[in-house]
């Protein structure tokens, strides 16, 4: 059998069965990763073993332990998946790769957001047919979430999601030229949560050398937890559960009791003497870091890869729209929002409304939310890459506005994802209270996104201008494409002093 081009292949671990269908040859749930049960879920990851004959890999398989996410009235099915779907060998990745290839292909490896708690390569949003089609090997993977997967114990290493992340990484280097990739063109690629975690793995040395490229969609370089903050869910987990505050009383509670326990520390307050909460109360997980990976690029690491950095211009909206709180924002939810992300919030405040003449209390409260969040966080990270690196930065803002709920979700977090995986059309995105709205989106700007993320993976420009600390230039990303220099600039100096 030929390797490349049948779907049987030989991965260094054993062999895999996939699935052909319209040129794309698809593998599911092939393990990069032993099954993290017991007390191995506060353990590094550990190699698979070894498997005989070939293993089907035809069917999704399980994914990470996790609640049911519901954001009020959008439906958010197509981004989170249907939950967990149980079974332990879940540290798994899909592979899409075109049926027929010349030549070794880049290789994009997706990191799903979900808030550090849920989702997973399951999800409907991930299908990587497109790229397939469009000469990439697309990987997507899960990996370990919520207490498992992030919670800073004593007796466990810090941030084992992302040493998930770094492991499939290393299968990507071992294993994918059998699939027809390029094992030296790795372009790591995350949204919200996963594009945090790609951000910390920029900064992790560890993982050095496996990815020549990164994409951070709607994620933050000043998104990490302090030890002092990390510490605090730590205590608020083991108190809920009843059990020391270490991997080994950990280690004994099921996965169950661990979902129900990282349920109930949502709201906890992160602040302390020297600290905000980068995440404002909407996650009690993040990486857990004494140096933020901005500062960590700033001193010179990562500056050897290829970098595009962007957010959406609406972010905020998802928090606020869907759940009935955007429209009855007052001065003091825009007082509140300033509050919990600045240290001088009147100021703060001051410098969205002199930016934004004639905005609503709504508009000023997310805005704040987008760069408390996202923004201020996006531009440290590029800031540091465009004056420390080797390599190219790229920037973008996504600012096509989203129809659903009557026109008020409009550029929110996660909108652009459909068009970054040229999925626009898919039924569970279109509708009133679906993340595209009613009506069809624009399926030009799907295929006009998704070439650009492709253009990058393969040369390192998406083909507008580099982001420098100069001009910081910015392409906003709609109906039209307009190219802008520092798009956000009085926001962004009001972030910095």
């Amino acid at each position: 059998m030929n390797q490349h081009h049948g779907s049987v292949v030989t991965t260094a671990q054993g062999t895999v069965r996939g699935l052909r269908r319209d040129g794309v040859l698809t593998f599911l749930n092939i393990p990069y990763a032993a099954p993290p049960h017991g007390a191995d879920r506060f353990a590094p990851p550990q190699p698979h073993e070894p498997w005989d004959g070939v293993r089907d890999a035809t069917v999704p398989g399980p994914n990470a332990p996790q609640s049911a996410r519901r954001l009020g009235d959008i439906d958010m099915t197509p981004y989170f998946g249907t939950g967990w779907s149980r079974g332990e060998d879940y540290l798994t990745l899909n592979v899409f790769t075109p049926a027929a290839r010349d030549g070794e292909l880049p290789v994009m490896v997706f990191v799903h957001g979900g808030g550090f708690v849920a989702g997973s390569t399951r999800a409907e949003l991930y299908d990587g047919s497109a790229f397939a089609r469009d000469g990439v090997v697309l990987v997507t993977l899960n990996y370990r979430l919520g207490i498992a997967g992030f919670l800073d114990l004593p007796g466990a290493p810090a941030n084992r999601g992302l040493l998930d992340v770094v492991a499939a990484l290393r299968w990507v280097r071992e294993n994918v030229s059998a699939f027809g990739g390029d094992p030296r063109n790795v372009t790591l690629f995350g949204q919200s949560a996963g594009a945090t975690i790609v951000g910390g793995v920029l900064a992790t040395r560890a993982a050095s050398g496996l990815v020549r490229r990164a994409i951070v969609q709607s994620g933050s370089g000043l998104g990490a937890f302090t030890p002092e903050q990390a510490a605090r869910v730590t205590g608020a987990a083991a108190e809920i559960l009843g059990v020391e505050p270490h991997a080994d009383a950990f280690g004994a509670v099921p996965d169950e009791q661990l979902v129900e326990a990282a349920a109930r520390l949502a709201g906890i307050d992160l602040r302390t003497g020297t600290h905000r909460d980068p995440l404002i109360g909407l996650s009690p997980f993040s990486l857990v870091l004494e140096t933020q990976p901005a500062a960590s690029v700033a001193a010179g690491l990562a500056a050897d890869v290829d970098l595009l950095v962007g957010t959406n211009a609406e972010e905020g909206n998802l928090y606020l729209v869907p759940v009935g709180t955007y429209a009855t924002s007052t001065a003091a939810d825009v007082d509140e929002a300033a509050a919990r992300s600045h240290p001088e919030p009147a100021r703060l405040v001051e410098a969205y409304r002199a930016a934004r003449p004639g905005a609503s209390f709504a508009e000023l409260r997310s805005a704040i939310m987008t760069d408390a969040l996202f923004g201020a966080g996006s531009r440290a990270l590029a800031d540091a890459h465009a004056a420390h690196s080797r390599s190219a930065t790229h920037a973008y803002e996504f600012a096509w506005r989203s129809p659903a709920l009557g026109g008020a979700l409009g550029a929110a977090h996660t909108v652009e994802l459909p068009f970054v995986f040229d999925l626009a059309y898919l039924p569970g995105l279109n509708g009133p209270a679906a993340l595209l709205g009613p009506g069809t989106a624009p399926a030009d700007l799907a295929g006009r996104v998704h070439e650009a993320w492709i253009r990058f993976a393969r040369t390192g420009d998406p083909g507008w201008d580099p982001y420098d600390t100069d001009r910081r230039a910015t392409m906003r990303i709609a109906d039209d494409w307009t190219q802008v220099d520092d798009p956000r600039g009085r926001e962004r100096r009001a972030w910095q002093a």
